[in-house]
């Protein structure tokens, strides 16, 4: 089994041996490609429902904007035996940007599924790539459904291992599913990655339409290590990688996805 380059901000851990229809879904994720389909299997766990109802958006007395938290499904709905105990999680100061991803695979799975797709993500990031986790902080289903993923607590500002050279400040979001061109993207998903963007921001005061100043960690983004630049603040994979990832289609809903966002925040 080959051996992938591991993310920066990702530690390493000793390989761990897992089937290898386990090892697929991964092509979103910094310099790789995918390594196959998943076979999915009927589950038993239920969907735990959307985020499309909420409270409304809260102005503080400093102006800063926020958003009310969306329902969050814990690591433990997912995590199974083949995905090792996490080390300490590392912290950044506050998460000042968000990228979204999608995984690359099959989009006809039953919500029901997803925590056995997430932890098949998980199995194959931590054995083959030997990362010390899920490499994405969130992952959305189809339904709507947002699991937290890097372990660390999800109201903290978890470095996640989402976007080569960005993962600093950073929280990574992945749509499950591939949305290249013409598919569709369901209304429910986008829905729950503009309330889950406008949540986590908001945490830092953060408009989810502007843009913010970030610096390249290593040369295998689009940006040489050390690089000052501009990026949204709600962005794309491939705003800061050399990936068409979040594919054509979802990247096509991202400034919608943007003002949604704004408007969760109570935002004009």
């Amino acid at each position: 089994m080959r051996v992938f380059r591991r993310a920066r901000g990702a530690r390493k851990r000793q390989p761990v041996r897992i089937p290898g229809a386990v090892v697929v879904l991964l092509a979103c994720l910094p310099a790789t490609a995918a390594l196959g389909a998943l076979a999915l299997c009927a589950g038993d766990v239920g969907h735990e429902g959307t985020a499309a109802t909420r409270p409304a958006a809260v102005i503080r007395p400093d102006g800063r904007h926020t958003a009310p938290r969306p329902r969050i499904v814990p690591r433990s709905a997912w995590v199974g035996v083949d995905v090792p105990a996490p080390p300490p999680p590392r912290y950044d100061d506050k998460v000042v940007a968000v990228f979204v991803h999608h995984t690359d695979s099959p989009n006809d799975y039953a919500c029901a599924d997803a925590p056995r797709i997430i932890r098949y993500l998980a199995a194959g990031q931590t054995g083959a790539r030997q990362w010390d986790d899920i490499g994405y902080n969130f992952l959305v289903d189809r339904c709507g459904t947002i699991y937290e993923g890097r372990a660390g607590g999800v109201d903290r500002p978890v470095t996640g291992a989402h976007t080569q050279g960005f993962n600093h400040r950073t929280a990574g979001i992945a749509a499950l599913g591939t949305f290249t061109a013409g598919v569709p993207v369901p209304r429910a998903m986008t829905e729950a990655i503009a309330a889950l963007a406008a949540w986590k921001l908001g945490l830092a005061g953060v408009d989810p339409r502007a843009e913010v100043r970030l610096v390249s960690s290593n040369s295998h983004s689009r940006f040489a290590a050390g690089t000052s630049t501009s990026l949204p603040t709600l962005a794309g994979h491939r705003d800061g990688y050399m990936t068409s990832c979040p594919g054509a289609a979802l990247s096509a809903r991202l400034p919608a996805i943007r003002e949604r966002a704004a408007r969760l925040q109570g935002r004009r």
